[in-house]
């Protein structure tokens, strides 16, 4: 009977969280492949906080999405983890393994790369940021045959390591201040992975480049009150501009398949999830 099977678990973490629209994804997924038995939340959860709220998770629990300030301290609690989290020093997904032991990936490379794929290039892109999401950011570009980055961040350091990070994976970086993202030459991709409260500055340098940006195609990480300042700036000129949310339900599709592996032989339909979020 449908009532003597165990509650499945899964949850996004990080801080602040209310605002996620993961439960909001996952749970239509459930709802369309018929998982009454799954159920996916969301927790409040600080980075120092991170290990003690997994080790007390009981045998239920299936997965767990993470955003800041957790993609970095993952590491302490995955026991294995994927290549590609390894080379983006970022975890933003967690899966239970049978021997109840975790498993930590990130899917935020690919949810950016469906996001972009369709884009015309040229081998170059502008990066602006350079965090765990910047990084993630970075082998994207790399799988999608990008071979010149300018990187533009606040912090210097960050961005010279962020240069690094590409050279690895074959892409060539350059360092500039974050109000130089749209220097010349500007190619055709730009990539935000900031957030808004960045905008005043990225504004100022979009708009003295108006007349160049008609030809840019701008994703930004932000979807919260699309259009983001940055990107409301680039469709004033002209440019095309693809908002996170598209990140989010690419990725949040590949964590859905990892979670549920061996619970439904079904594919959920992507556009399931966009349907989800419609209305936003």
């Amino acid at each position: 009977m449908a009532a003597d099977r165990p509650t499945f678990r899964a949850a996004v973490l990080g801080s602040p969280v209310a605002h996620s629209l993961s439960p909001r994804l996952h749970n239509a997924g459930y709802a369309a492949l018929g998982l009454d038995d799954w159920h996916y939340t969301y927790a409040e959860v600080a980075e120092g906080e991170l290990v003690d709220f997994v080790q007390g998770l009981d045998e239920t629990w299936r997965g767990l999405s993470l955003t800041m300030p957790l993609k970095e301290v993952a590491f302490e609690v995955a026991t294995t983890t994927s290549e590609l989290a390894r080379r983006t020093r970022s975890i933003n997904t967690l899966v239970r393994r049978p021997d109840g032991t975790w498993y930590g990936d990130n899917t935020d490379v690919h949810g950016i790369v469906e996001s972009v794929r369709h884009v015309p290039h040229g081998g170059a892109a502008v990066l602006i940021g350079a965090g765990a999401t910047a990084r993630s950011a970075v082998a994207a570009l790399a799988e999608l045959e990008v071979r010149q980055v300018r990187i533009a961040a606040r912090r210097s350091e960050q961005a010279l390591a962020l240069v690094e990070v590409g050279a690895s994976m074959g892409v060539a970086g350059h360092a500039v201040p974050l109000d130089e993202w749209a220097g010349s030459p500007l190619p055709p991709l730009v990539v935000s992975t900031v957030p808004v409260g960045a905008g005043a500055t990225l504004v100022a340098a979009a708009e003295a480049v108006a007349g160049r940006l008609d030809a840019v195609t701008l994703f930004d990480v932000v979807y919260a009150n699309w259009p983001s300042p940055l990107a409301a700036a680039v469709q004033a000129a002209g440019g095309q501009t693809i908002s996170g949310l598209e990140m989010l339900i690419h990725q949040a599709l590949r964590q859905f398949e990892m979670f549920t592996a061996g619970h439904t032989s079904e594919r959920l339909d992507i556009d399931v999830l966009r349907a989800a979020v419609r209305d936003l």
